[in-house]
């Protein structure tokens, strides 16, 4: 991915966020200010290159402090994103950062995925549910051209990759060692049948 001199800048201004406040705030955990670059940006960035098409609307779910959405969002200023977290404390911190940063796109909602009725151009999962829960769930929350993005494994092997679920066609991705610090495995999951108008598949 290439990135603009407007887009690395405030890439930084957020891995300073999460350095500083984000851990002081207890958001990102003291050990992990030496990784935010490598490790939470740049894990949160190959999510763009496993979605394909740019997606229109997004839902980061169990979003935290904005990882992956934040990051994407300052990469693709065209899209609309939503991130989605259970908890009130997280959901303040990630609208503080949206705001130190300026972000136009992005909107910060405090609820459980259980309860999301609308549909998504994309649906990210980061850590946040088991996989076999996360395609569960997103399943329904597709459009018709829409994807689910999920974060498997960061080890040399995939591990357990669980079954679609009706309707949808699941790939394994891996992506290299040297676009991350190591191997990452995602499981990219499409629909395979239109929606009605009621959002179930025909």
């Amino acid at each position: 991915m290439r990135l603009d001199s407007s887009e690395r800048e405030a890439l930084g201004d957020f891995a300073e966020w999460l350095a500083t406040e984000g851990i002081e705030a207890g958001g990102v955990g003291p050990r992990e200010e030496p990784r935010i670059v490598d490790r939470h940006l740049a894990d949160s960035l190959v999510f763009a290159g496993v979605w394909g098409e740019t997606p229109a609307r997004v839902l980061d779910v169990g979003a935290g402090v904005g990882l992956p959405g934040i990051p994407l969002a300052i990469t693709h200023a065209q899209t609309a994103f939503t991130l989605l977290d259970r908890s009130g404390r997280r959901c303040r911190l990630a609208r503080r950062a949206v705001r130190v940063l300026g972000l136009q796109n992005v909107s910060v909602e405090q609820s459980d995925v259980a309860f999301e009725a609308r549909t998504w151009s994309a649906v990210l999962f980061r850590a946040s549910i088991p996989p076999d829960r996360a395609l569960e769930v997103a399943a329904p929350l597709l459009d018709d051209n829409g994807c689910a993005v999920v974060a498997l494994s960061r080890s040399s092997e995939a591990g357990p990759v669980p079954s679609a679920p009706p309707d949808t066609v699941l790939d394994l991705v891996r992506t290299d060692p040297g676009v991350l610090d190591s191997p990452a495995w995602f499981l990219r999951m499409r629909n395979t049948e239109p929606r009605t108008k009621d959002g179930i598949n025909s």
